[in-house]
């Protein structure tokens, strides 16, 4: 049978399998969306955990448990944040007043806190609770560099200085941010202008005898019960919430949303940013090493990835770029550690003032340090000593013939031998040489060296 029969049949028994496989993974995702629809009767109240500090991480985990809430009665959004992102709180707050499904925002279990970001997500809610034991308010807009400061050309009654430009700005736009939340909510708006002017914090019970919130209830099933026949404001009409038999389920985040919310982490988009340039830069330093080059490059491409989700200073970032180049040229051009002080000096400062002062998004002091000997130990001391040592004479193999000089042993028309290194030669040259010339090696051909007088303008002098 010819060759091109048998690769006909190899090839359509190949598309025949793909083709096969298709099939059944259209047949199985069919079979897939029919269940997910069928298990979704309306009877249900999808239960969303925000723990930790609120930044890109959490937003997409929300904004994938919205998508699987399609169908559902209530989304309840479980709260214990000490606060975090004004990007990713406002982008929430939005999914919040879109979506087509009533939420309920709950402060759990006892002991858990709304602080700062978590208070704006409780005001843009449509139903919100709380249970005993737990805290929200201090939702006060912290500035990059500083400590929040009152408002008002004066001091306030507390003795604190008066804020200044910027922060007033900030201040006034989370007020009315916060202020048209409550109104849209029916919330006290005056108590929430407090929690962002004077970081004002309540209670359970003292947010509910103040119209912050509507229910404190000490577990799920409690809350469910108590929004029974609550009406809620959803997308302009009144919508009467039916919750008391729902069945609770909760949907944890899958791996994309918890990759970035590790990635998104400051402390190791700082840390994967400085082994992508070191990494770039001893494979400038010694090309073809192929490991610090693909390190590195992964690293700074994921590095990249991960600060453009977070809010960073560009001059801070400009700051720590400018402390690494004065660091290697420190080690490539040396000067009495001018360049290096400067260069850790910069790259000090830009690291502290690099991300913004927000819980769970900044760099500690310890890392900031570490991090800062560590860059200077390899750039200025180890980077140095690599760069000596590419600089050093070869001292084995042929490299370390090629230029030397030789005393002539014998000679004889061109060829005869001479002594290198304690090492007897065959030689060969054009020149005419007597017993003790010296010549310079040019050039070797196996066990035959090549040889010009060693004066001889051709070769280049030691």
């Amino acid at each position: 049978m010819a060759p091109w029969c048998d690769m006909t049949r190899i090839t359509t028994f190949l598309l025949t399998c793909l083709f096969a496989f298709g099939l059944a993974s259209v047949a199985v995702s069919a079979e897939s969306d029919g269940t997910a629809t069928a298990g979704r009767p309306g009877g249900t109240a999808i239960v969303l955990d925000v723990i930790g500090p609120i930044g890109p991480g959490t937003t997409e985990y929300l904004r994938q448990g919205f998508a699987a809430a399609d169908g559902a009665t209530v989304i309840v959004v479980r709260i214990d944040t000490p606060g975090g992102l004004v990007q990713s709180m406002r982008e929430i707050v939005q999914m919040f007043l879109a979506s087509p499904v009533p939420v309920i925002t709950y402060v759990a279990p006892g002991g858990a806190r709304a602080a700062s970001a978590g208070t704006y997500m409780l005001y843009g809610s449509h139903l919100a609770a709380m249970a005993p034991g737990t805290n929200l308010g201090a939702a006060t807009p912290v500035q990059m560099g500083g400590a929040p400061q009152p408002l008002g050309g004066e001091e306030d009654e507390d003795g604190a200085a008066p804020a200044d430009a910027m922060t007033a700005k900030s201040v006034n736009d989370a007020v009315a941010y916060i202020r048209a939340l409550a109104e849209l909510q029916g919330r006290n708006a005056d108590w929430a202008e407090d929690a962002v002017r004077k970081a004002a914090s309540l209670s359970a019970n003292e947010a509910l005898k103040r119209d912050v919130i509507e229910i404190v209830a000490p577990d799920l099933d409690a809350l469910l019960v108590a929004a029974d026949g609550r009406i809620v404001n959803l997308g302009g009409r009144e919508v009467t919430l039916q919750t008391a038999d729902l069945k609770a389920i909760e949907v944890p985040p899958d791996w994309r949303a918890q990759l970035i919310g590790i990635l998104a982490n400051p402390t190791l988009a700082y840390m994967l940013m400085l082994v992508g340039i070191y990494g770039i830069i001893f494979e400038v330093i010694n090309p073809g090493a192929m490991v610090p080059g693909v390190i590195g490059g992964i690293s700074l491409i994921l590095a990249l990835f991960a600060l453009n989700l977070l809010p960073i200073n560009a001059a801070s970032a400009g700051l720590v770029l400018l402390g690494i180049a004065l660091m290697t040229a420190e080690a490539f051009a040396p000067s009495f550690g001018v360049l290096g002080i400067g260069g850790i000096l910069a790259f000090g400062l830009g690291s502290v003032f690099m991300f913004e002062e927000v819980p769970g998004f900044h760099l500690s002091p310890g890392v900031i340090v570490t991090a800062t000997a560590t860059s200077a130990l390899l750039l200025i001391v180890v980077l140095a000593a690599a760069l000596r040592a590419h600089r050093k004479r070869v001292v084995s193999g042929d490299n370390v013939l090629i230029g030397t000089t030789g005393t002539v042993l014998s000679w004889s028309g061109e060829s005869g031998t001479i002594l290198v290194h304690g090492e007897r030669w065959q030689a060969r040259g054009t020149a005419r040489a007597a017993r003790g010339d010296r010549m310079r090696i040019t050039a070797r051909d196996g066990l035959t060296l090549w040889v010009d007088p060693a004066g001889s303008p051709n070769v280049e002098e030691n």
